[in-house]
């Protein structure tokens, strides 16, 4: 039977990242993976490193991710050079595209609304009129439907595929261990520690880290933590290679280095259905079409969905059983985000047992309140 300091259930963009930097301080770590057929929102995200927008009844959300994307750029290059995979990460701004007056209106009030609850976060994000837009990207051809934008530099995008591939193999050339295939079917506080039996194999680790996704809910109550959660289904579609066109990206449009357009997302609360709809699709693609007329030639190769991992009130949570020192719970919908802050800010935490001014206010949180907007 093999030891762990920390044993994490979960390698998708939440684990991984947060195993990574346990091992960057030291700590000896297992990965258990499940098998293929896991509802696995990391592989179908959209790829934003995004700030702008974020955060609306909890300012603590807005500086979390805004710390993220601070920590992106040496994060990025740090793994790119541990495992020699191109990440495709690029952080030269963010736009949000308004169509017509009522939703630049939209937009300026909920900026505003941001910056009253939380000044220190939203002073870079700027709202720009049509005019204004034009200067920024001079000789783009945007739709006439195109009212505005908002601004944000400290937004970018990356390629969520190969940041989760890197992540695998910086946990390898680490010394981490990454079991694949590996369901874990039971989970139980034992000697001051955890017993988990996962695939053939039983392990034992001082701690524990549940980040499955939505599949945490029940192995986390085994060791006492219960918090909601459920799954929000988004679909996707992407072109086919085009010619660089899209300078920036955007929260429904982004080029990848490749040259395909991605398109997305929805937000749809349909359960565990991962099926795709012809409504949703033409509607993405109709609004994208609005935005850039360019892409009314493109052919479609593809459209898919995944989900999203939903608290009742959208932000992320962080919890310790109180019945059993040591047992960890990480929920989020932001992975690719958030990577920056988990590998270099929560990993500390987990090894200290305790959190950090940061990430304290997502620590042990309660839901009696409404959903956030």
């Amino acid at each position: 039977m093999q030891t762990f300091d920390v044993v994490v259930v979960g390698a998708g963009m939440v684990g991984s990242a947060s195993a990574y930097g346990l091992l960057r301080l030291g700590q000896r770590v297992c990965v258990l993976d499940g098998g293929d057929g896991d509802f696995r929102a990391a592989l179908a995200n959209f790829g934003l490193v995004w700030v702008q927008g974020k955060g609306n009844n909890m300012p603590a959300y807005q500086r979390w991710t805004g710390l993220s994307s601070d920590l992106w750029p040496e994060f990025a290059h740090e793994l790119e050079d541990l495992s020699g995979i191109s990440l495709e990460y690029e952080r030269k701004g963010g736009l949000s595209y308004c169509l017509g007056e009522k939703e630049y209106a939209a937009r300026a009030e909920h900026l505003r609304a941001l910056r009253v609850q939380a000044p220190d976060c939203s002073a870079d994000v700027e709202l720009l009129d049509r005019a204004a837009l034009d200067r920024l990207l001079p000789g783009l051809h945007l739709g006439r439907d195109v009212t505005g934008a908002s601004y944000c530099p400290r937004d970018g995008h990356v390629n969520p595929l190969r940041l989760l591939s890197a992540l695998h193999l910086g946990i390898e050339r680490l010394g981490g261990s990454l079991r694949r295939n590996h369901e874990v079917t039971a989970l139980a506080a034992r000697d001051g520690g955890f017993r988990v039996r996962a695939g053939a194999e039983t392990l034992e680790a001082g701690k524990v880290l549940i980040a499955a996704g939505i599949g945490s809910g029940e192995l986390a109550r085994s060791v006492g933590i219960d918090v909601p959660l459920r799954p929000q289904r988004g679909q996707i579609l992407v072109t086919e290679r085009l010619a660089p066109f899209v300078p920036l990206p955007s929260n429904g449009i982004r080029q990848t280095a490749d040259g395909t357009v991605m398109l997305g997302s929805t937000r749809e609360e349909v359960g565990l259905d991962r099926g795709t709809t012809a409504r949703h699709g033409a509607a993405m693609a109709a609004r994208a079409i609005r935005i850039f007329p360019v892409l009314k030639q493109a052919n479609l190769v593809r459209q898919w969905s995944g989900f999203r991992v939903m608290t009742p009130d959208s932000y992320p949570v962080f919890s310790r059983s109180r019945q059993h020192r040591g047992a960890f719970l990480a929920l989020c919908h932001s992975g690719v985000t958030l990577a920056a802050v988990h590998a270099r800010v929560l990993a500390g935490d987990l090894v200290s047992g305790s959190p950090s001014p940061h990430s304290s206010p997502f620590f042990d949180r309660s839901f009696d309140v409404p959903k956030a907007a």
